[in-house]
């Protein structure tokens, strides 16, 4: 599936934006502070209904305007889709498919979205909750019957942490633990299975795309499950273990809801001892091998949004990137050159300048 149309209506610098895109790379070229970036932030936005870089969505209204609007024109080989995401401050998001309103934009409607942005970087640099919640998303695009899991194990976790609570308190008894220990351990079982396939798919790929990229060194992706349980009844066994400890604080400390997903480089995590462009090169490999392991199970590539990745990769590398960004799927691409990103066709640019486009993109 991919993006044919973006339509904006006071989106951050955007008074008013309209364009085709094109089926395969577009590269969005202006200098600095003209709005390529919130060009790719708008596409996340009206795909999804949410934005990559920031939780505060006030930010997203055009200063002076009322209400940010994002239209988004998708087709696939069977049928073509409109998404509407209409923000106004104080007030519920407005979510259309078809004109229809829904609760949320369901991975049938939309294109699978995978984006590259300076704040990406908390995904390799930041605490272990981004990164499980990226794998659980990862997990849900590949096996969509499997998207409800995380949930599940939520919803398992916050009542048997609210029964701690009752407990601390002498409304319930520690016996009454018991069930709610096999449900979560149930769920968080299936979620830690889901979790490792996924992993298991990404390993090849990220290695060998990590290496191409430049990383120095054997790169891996590394599951690391809190739990060493093998079925459900091993993770309530472990669970009843630490019951008491968990009394003691009053929230449940062990499960997947512990679990980290670690790059690592040269048997060292990147977390810690990488440097800024290692970790930008491994972020990179993810999500190139993420579209590798979605393309061969689903016949799915995501739409990639990369911003500014161009700039701090050398001629070579940028070589192979335009070569990736080519070799299947629809592609945005950020740069203040046009000759950063090698081969582009006059075709395949979007010109923008202080919040307004420059000149269209062939239909």
């Amino acid at each position: 599936m991919i993006v044919t149309r973006l339509e904006l209506r006071d989106f951050r610098n955007y008074e008013a934006a309209e364009l085709q895109l094109p089926v395969g790379l577009a590269v969005v070229v202006g200098p600095n502070g003209a709005g390529k970036t919130n060009l790719l932030e708008a596409v996340y936005f009206g795909c999804t209904g949410g934005s990559p870089r920031t939780s505060n969505e006030r930010e997203l209204v055009r200063r002076g305007a009322s209400v940010a609007r994002v239209v988004v024109d998708t087709r696939d080989d069977e049928a073509a889709h409109r998404l509407e995401v209409g923000f106004e401050p104080g007030e519920a998001k407005r979510l259309r498919v078809d004109g229809a309103a829904v609760n949320s934009l369901s991975f049938d409607a939309r294109p699978l979205v995978s984006v590259f942005m300076p704040e990406r970087l908390e995904l390799v640099k930041g605490a272990p909750a981004a990164r499980r919640a990226h794998l659980d998303q990862v997990v849900a695009a590949l096996w969509p019957a499997r998207a409800g899991a995380r949930a599940a194990y939520s919803r398992a976790l916050a009542q048997r942490n609210a029964l701690l609570g009752r407990i601390r308190a002498g409304a319930a008894t520690p016996s009454a633990l018991d069930a709610w220990d096999a449900e979560l351990a149930r769920e968080g079982i299936a979620l830690m299975e889901h979790r490792a396939e996924a992993v298991d798919g990404l390993q090849e790929p990220f290695g060998r795309l990590a290496g191409q990229l430049g990383l120095p060194g054997p790169a891996e992706v590394r599951y690391r499950p809190r739990s060493a349980a093998a079925d459900a009844e091993g993770l309530a066994a472990e669970l009843g273990e630490r019951r008491g400890a968990d009394l003691d604080r009053g929230f449940t400390a062990h499960g997947p809801h512990r679990d980290e997903l670690g790059l690592r480089l040269d048997g060292v995590t990147l977390r810690a001892y990488g440097s800024q462009g290692q970790q930008r090169t491994a972020l990179l490999a993810l999500l190139f091998a993420e579209r590798e392991l979605l393309s061969a199970r689903r016949g799915r590539p995501p739409l990639m949004l990369l911003d500014d990745v161009m700039s701090e990769l050398d001629a070579e590398r940028r070589e192979l990137l335009a070569e990736l960004l080519r070799s299947g799927g629809q592609a945005i691409v950020t740069a203040t050159e046009a000759d950063h990103v090698p081969g582009v066709a006059e075709d395949e640019l979007i010109r923008v300048g202080a919040g307004a486009l420059l000149g269209p993109v062939a239909a």
